[in-house]
């Protein structure tokens, strides 16, 4: 008896250390509507905190252009704008949605504003950035256009710092599967 006790807390305690995993996450994305991550199994998917005023901000047109050629069935990128760093992105899910699309021609998935650290921190970039959450390591969020590349199965797979730019050869090799 005392050996099947000991299995059964055993069995317990695993399944309560056991991970969380991308795909059980929720968020609302800019125009206000619930988005399940689950609806992303069997896709990889590139996260990245973004901001308006912000000298990387370029970048959202190559992210665009990583997704014009790979997002869809298999990719897929998820943009969510901070304001965490000095100020760079002041503006509402409104004027959020309209400077991407009329500079940017943004067609990927945008959610609403989160921070990305701090003690308010939303609860997928405390996923992305724990290593007791993710299973995989700790990272931190050093500036706008971090980077973080989740597998088909909803693992995180590697950080990326902000200036590594969207069609670096790294981010394109993962995402098509070289």
């Amino acid at each position: 008896m005392k050996h099947f006790i000991v299995l059964l807390f055993s069995i317990l305690t695993f399944s309560a250390m056991a991970q969380t995993n991308f795909h059980q996450f929720k968020a609302k994305t800019l125009e206000g509507g619930d988005f399940d991550f689950a609806s992303l199994k069997g896709k990889k998917v590139l996260v990245v905190n973004v901001a308006s005023k912000c000298g990387l901000t370029p970048q959202y047109s190559d992210l665009q252009k990583l997704y014009d050629q790979y997002g869809g069935e298999k990719f897929e990128i998820i943009g969510f704008p901070a304001n965490n760093f000095m100020g760079q992105e002041p503006g509402s899910s409104d004027e959020i949605a309209e400077f991407c699309q009329k500079n940017y021609g943004v067609t990927f998935t945008m959610m609403e504003k989160v921070e990305v650290k701090g003690k308010d921190q939303s609860p997928i970039y405390k996923w992305l950035t724990n290593k007791s959450e993710n299973g995989v390591m700790d990272a931190q969020v050093s500036w706008n256009f971090e980077k973080f590349l989740i597998d088909e199965n909803g693992n995180l797979v590697k950080n990326l710092e902000p200036k590594t730019v969207p069609m670096d050869d790294e981010i394109v090799n993962w995402v098509a599967g070289k």
